[in-house]
């Protein structure tokens, strides 16, 4: 493969599983510590206990029926990202962390997503996985539901058969940037409909669409997989069409107290999570 960078050092870091409003802190405050040098850019792959619906960041809370979600112990946190509803459970979620001036990073948001997209289908190829990516082009239209992994954005990962099977979104700041996204591993991809704030009736059909629009890695292999296992072959995709070299590793310690702020003053604070 035709090298298009000079190799560079990243972080890798496998985490356990976590809550989702701690999950969000720890890739915000990732991202922070990026851009003033003291870490490098940084992949992470994580797992989320209890399960959790993420919302993007300008999707109405009003979209969630909450009661039902609290009742069967399933979280709610609003993302830093943009995009739509996601409910985290059985899956592989990354995410990619660095400072904007990283020439892997740099550039306009699709730019940006291109490349991660391109190291996202190769590892998934890795696994044995047919995929490819949706077309620039492609957008949600105005009449879509809550649902991210209804329809494809611009680059996202699809099946050959035209099924969803990864969910990005990215957020962009002056110094540092952030990407992470869902990667359903097994089960049933149309559980989040279970808690829109919807109609039975409504809650049927949209189920029956999501089951044909989306898939999982152990569905669209035909056979079980680990997290382990993606997350070894993601982690090489990354390398190799990044020309990186991945270095183990886990959260400094100034990482983690940011962390601890950042989930206080954002994730688990009402106003943020109610904000539209």
């Amino acid at each position: 493969m035709e090298e298009r960078w000079p190799r560079a050092r990243w972080r890798l870091i496998v985490d356990g599983p976590a809550r989702g409003t701690w999950n969000m802190a720890v890739d915000e405050a990732i991202a922070r510590t990026t851009a003033t040098g003291r870490v490098p850019p940084t992949i992470r792959f994580y797992m989320w206990e209890p399960p959790c619906i993420s919302l993007g960041r300008h999707q109405p809370l009003a979209e969630i029926d909450l009661q039902r979600a609290q009742s069967d112990g399933v979280d709610v946190v609003r993302r830093p990202t943009g995009g739509r509803a996601i409910l985290h459970t059985d899956e592989l979620t990354y995410s990619v962390a660095g400072p904007t001036s990283e020439p892997r990073l740099q550039g306009a948001v699709l730019d940006c997503y291109l490349r991660l997209s391109e190291a996202i289908t190769h590892g998934l190829e890795r696994l044995g996985l047919r995929v490819y990516k949706a077309d620039a082009t492609a957008r949600a239209g105005p009449d879509v539901s809550a649902v991210c992994f209804e329809v494809p954005s611009a680059y996202e990962i699809l099946t050959v058969d035209g099924r969803k099977i990864v969910g990005s979104a990215q957020v962009r700041k002056r110094d540092w940037m952030l990407q992470h996204g869902a990667i359903p591993l097994w089960g049933d991809v149309t559980r989040l409909v279970n808690y829109l704030a919807l109609s039975e009736e409504e809650r049927e059909r949209l189920r029956a669409h999501l089951s044909r629009r989306a898939t999982t890695v152990s569905e669209a292999l035909g056979r079980a997989v680990t997290f382990d296992e993606v997350a070894e072959s993601l982690a090489r995709g990354f390398a190799e069409v990044l020309n990186l070299t991945l270095e183990p590793g886990h959260l400094t310690d100034e990482e983690r107290d940011l962390a601890r702020t950042i989930e206080a003053e954002t994730y688990t604070n009402p106003e943020w999570t109610a904000r539209v």
